[in-house]
């Protein structure tokens, strides 16, 4: 990949900082009221986490038909429906509080995971046009965006939140706009069209899906991203109902989320060379260490404070998981994209999303679950949440071990 120009990779990978920064703080702002959103217009606690739980199922069901549109049409034209969806999802959502009516939160939840899904590939798209030095740090940089993200919505959230009668309201107008605005940025990428060849044009057509899932770097790839996303979003997902449930208020969960997806975001300015210095596979596995302590150190904090959690427990718990989703999931995401060839990008990337985001559905649906109906008080649901994490460590562990003792061979 010699003649690939970095120069012209570092203008997307500026623009994707940029879109990541403006469009990706609604995700933020959605994680901290949806749950307290959905435990609002439900009369049962248990579906309370539901609405983040219908954005993650739309990502999931979304990336299997987003990807090969991406492939055929440009990633522009499907970042641009994604941010139509986030738009459109919003705006529903909102209609939802007005009419307090949960099944239209649901359904707008559900759109707004087709933005979701659009924003995964954001960081494929910094990979298409660089080289194979610049790659994983291009990867990294774009994830970096997120950093600002992480400072402008949760306090864009403060500000929006509470503007009118009903609550949470004012944090779905404000993403419509945000949507919007952010739409215009795509103009400024300089990516591949796509391509639209007719069926019968001859050229490789790249192994199966089941041919691709025998290659092991890619399954291990897989099974990492899957760990490293679906833990932070299952402890992530609980941490606003756990915060308020021990008598904190909602702005110290705004607070709270926003140093998660500080740590999530900070550490991606040098989480690209980490990778190329020491190798993909010792990042991932330091990843997923961090990520044991983010749940050793919330459950150290409920030991610490004879069982209710201190404050700082929950800050330094949540720090840690973004700091080992950071790890895991960049270092996944770069082993992916060395595994399969180009004419394979759109059924790989669609397909590990589409299993990514299976699981993560999964987790935050077991999140909403674990912390209102595993005990009788947010102290008992949130020591379950924590606990949650260990089989799945283990299983993503394990799968980097195997890896490693077959020599990291691939199939292809």
């Amino acid at each position: 990949m010699t003649d690939i120009s970095d120069s012209r990779a570092k203008r997307n990978v500026a623009v994707l900082v940029i879109a990541q920064a403006i469009l990706g703080a609604q995700m933020p702002m959605i994680f901290v009221v949806g749950g307290l959103a959905g435990s609002m217009l439900t009369t049962n606690p248990c579906l309370a986490t539901l609405p983040i739980s219908f954005i993650v199922f739309g990502s999931m069901t979304t990336a299997p038909w987003i990807s090969p549109l991406m492939q055929s049409r440009g990633r522009r034209f499907g970042f641009m429906i994604g941010a139509i969806g986030g738009a459109a999802g919003a705006a529903i959502a909102a209609y939802g509080l007005y009419s307090q009516s949960f099944l239209i939160l649901l359904i707008g939840s559900y759109l707004t995971g087709i933005y979701m899904s659009a924003q995964g590939f954001y960081r494929f798209a910094a990979a298409d046009s660089a080289s194979d030095s610049f790659r994983p740090k291009a990867i990294s940089y774009v994830m970096a965006g997120g950093l600002m993200s992480a400072i402008f919505g949760p306090q864009l959230n403060k500000l929006v939140g509470e503007l009118f009668v009903i609550p949470f309201l004012g944090t779905y107008i404000a993403i419509i706009f945000l949507n919007l605005f952010g739409m215009v940025l795509f103009f400024g990428l300089d990516l591949p069209k796509g391509t639209k060849s007719a069926p019968q044009q001859a050229g490789p057509t790249g192994r199966t899906r089941r041919e691709l899932l025998r290659d092991p770097r890619i399954v291990v790839a897989i099974i990492c991203a899957m760990v490293s996303y679906a833990l932070m979003n299952l402890v992530m997902t609980s941490t606003p109902l756990a915060v308020v449930g021990c008598g904190f208020t909602a702005a110290d969960a705004n607070d709270i989320v926003s140093a998660h997806v500080l740590a999530m975001f900070a550490p991606s300015f040098f989480t690209g060379h980490l990778i190329a210095r020491f190798g993909v596979e010792k990042i991932i596995g330091l990843g997923l260490i961090i990520l044991a302590g983010a749940g050793a150190a919330s459950l150290f904090g409920i030991e610490v404070g004879g069982g209710d959690p201190a404050l700082w427990s929950f800050y330094a718990g949540l720090i840690l998981l973004g700091l080992g989703w950071n790890f895991g999931f960049i270092g996944a995401t770069t082993m992916l994209t060395a595994t399969h060839r180009p004419e394979e990008r759109g059924v790989v990337q669609g397909m590990n999303d589409m299993l990514v985001f299976g699981f993560v559905t999964i987790a935050s649906l077991a999140s909403g679950g674990l912390m209102n109906c595993s005990g009788g008080t947010a102290v008992e649901g949130w020591t379950a949440v924590n606990y949650a994490m260990v089989p799945f460590l283990i299983l993503a562990g394990g799968s980097l071990v195997w890896l490693a003792l077959r020599g990291g061979r691939t199939e292809a």
